[in-house]
């Protein structure tokens, strides 16, 4: 099938359409896949994977500085971690799931069975641009479909890295790459995927799903928001403080799922606050001239970025919050240095949107009742952080507010199980993925039954006499 030319293809949208209609003319023989068959490209995958992670690493270090820890541990591992759990479960993920039978309808029989949807558009941001490419390809693989994958421009090396690994993996009618700037993004989305999966912000998020909408398409989003961690009286203070210190200033706050900001209670505030000092000099050194030439902080990943983050420190700064750590920055290198912000309020600006940087403002609470409006007043998160030593204040929380994932005593974890579905509500995302939740995103639940030679169903042919009627009320009877 090609597809239906309504305007004239431009010279740049045209291997677009190219490599779309390959995929598009293969997605049948890939739908027919047997459990053995797709683990076997997963299992090349990893293969080609463990024999590069020095050059993905190198190529993760050009683009932005990351530590080589971060890259085996935050892009690498949890790939490595996915493609095992998937290879453990694929075979009972695929067979059909057998569906109770009402008495109504005895004599049939009901399962569900899982297709893929056909042709995927894989869109991955720049923050993780290896393990947020590479874990929804395998969702989309295992699922059955072929796939286009689409680098982020910002980190230029990674995007080569991918594109080199796809080529060296898949057949090109599998699965494909894409590089290009915001025009390829937008000319991709002109074209008809079965589902478009976009990792990203807000707004190109809108224009994903507004795509989808004219397609007919699925499509899942995960975007990001405000992540909010909650410190109340009875936490541990040290352990909050070094576990969020480390899922704040991992790659240098670029995270859209770190810790955005802390309420603490005021009786722990002063407490929480040297306790993550201490911490920050632990992790990245006692002075700045230390930490800005630790080895072990990523930098900022362009110029408009490092701005940006820039004038929300200098705002917050000038509206009256105190820097009780770091507040350093250097242009040429893109480096902001790990900063811990006090005595910020609901209307400073580091709270007007995510921060996306290695900021960490911290605000005081007395009742958890204002926690609990705030959090509801800055629309659904993609993660929640709670510190609590209290099973009931903890329980009060996950009732009254609502987020992608929380994690109690500790942070960004819960993103490396395979076994929970990752995703966002509302404003942070659409959808989830990860083990069975993405094999099943990326998949269409076919519903299917056959009806064997006994049947009730001709009791309701019409023409509707007087027994089809009593037959009727008498089965609605039944479920009153």
């Amino acid at each position: 099938m090609r597809l239906v030319k309504t305007q004239e293809v431009s010279e740049q949208e045209r291997p677009l359409e190219e490599a779309f209609e390959r995929l598009q003319a293969r997605r049948w023989e890939m739908a027919q896949t047997t459990a053995k068959e797709r683990l076997a490209r997963l299992e090349r995958l990893k293969a080609n994977i463990l024999s590069r992670r020095e050059a993905l690493a190198e190529a993760l270090f050009a683009d932005f500085r990351k530590p080589r820890a971060e890259a085996e541990s935050t892009e690498i591992l949890p790939v490595l971690m996915e493609l095992a759990h998937t290879a453990k479960h694929l075979k009972s993920w695929m067979k059909p799931r057998k569906v109770e039978t009402p008495l109504l309808l005895t004599g049939t029989h009901s399962e569900v069975r899982y297709e893929p949807k056909g042709v995927v558009l894989v869109i991955a941001p720049w923050n993780y641009p290896f393990c947020l490419a590479i874990a929804p390809l395998i969702a989309a693989v295992s699922a059955g479909n072929c796939v286009m994958l689409k680098a982020s421009e910002k980190t230029p090396h990674v995007a080569a890295f991918l594109e080199s690994l796809i080529k060296d993996t898949f057949d090109s009618t599998e699965v494909t790459t894409i590089q290009g700037g915001p025009e390829i993004g937008e000319a991709l989305l002109r074209l008809p995927f079965d589902h478009f999966f976009f990792t990203g912000g807000p707004r190109v998020g809108q224009k994903v799903m507004a795509a989808a909408a004219r397609h007919l398409s699925g499509v899942t989003l995960e975007l990001g928001g405000k992540s909010p961690v909650v410190v109340d009286a009875s936490a541990d203070v040290k352990a909050a403080a070094e576990r969020v210190v480390w899922g704040k200033f991992l790659n240098a706050g670029q995270t859209c799922i770190a810790p955005d900001y802390v309420f603490v209670h005021a009786s722990q505030e002063e407490a929480f606050l040297s306790a993550a000092k201490d911490a920050l000099e632990r992790f990245y050194g006692k002075t700045e001239e230390a930490r800005r030439a630790s080895p072990d902080l990523c930098r900022l990943v362009d110029d408009a970025a490092f701005s940006r983050v820039c004038g929300l420190l200098d705002r917050t700064v000038s509206s009256g919050s105190r820097v009780v750590a770091g507040g350093v920055v250097d242009a040429p290198s893109r480096y902001i240095a790990p900063t811990l912000l006090a005595d910020v309020t609901a209307e400073s600006a580091v709270m007007e949107e995510e921060i996306f940087g290695p900021l960490l403002p911290v605000l005081r609470f007395e009742q958890l009742d204002t926690v609990v409006s705030f959090i509801r007043s800055q629309g659904k998160p993609l993660a929640m952080y709670i510190f609590s030593t209290d099973d009931d204040a903890v329980e009060r929380l996950l009732r009254q507010t609502s987020a992608g994932g929380t994690v109690v005593n500790n942070v960004i974890l819960h993103i490396v199980n395979p076994g929970l579905p990752f995703g966002g509500v509302g404003q942070s995302g659409l959808g989830a993925y990860h083990g069975d939740t993405g094999f099943r995103e990326l998949s269409h639940a076919r519903a299917v039954m056959k009806q064997g030679r006994a049947s009730l169903a001709h009791f309701f042919f019409p023409p509707y006499t007087g027994k089809a009627q009593q037959l009727a009320r008498l089965a609605s009877r039944l479920f009153e």
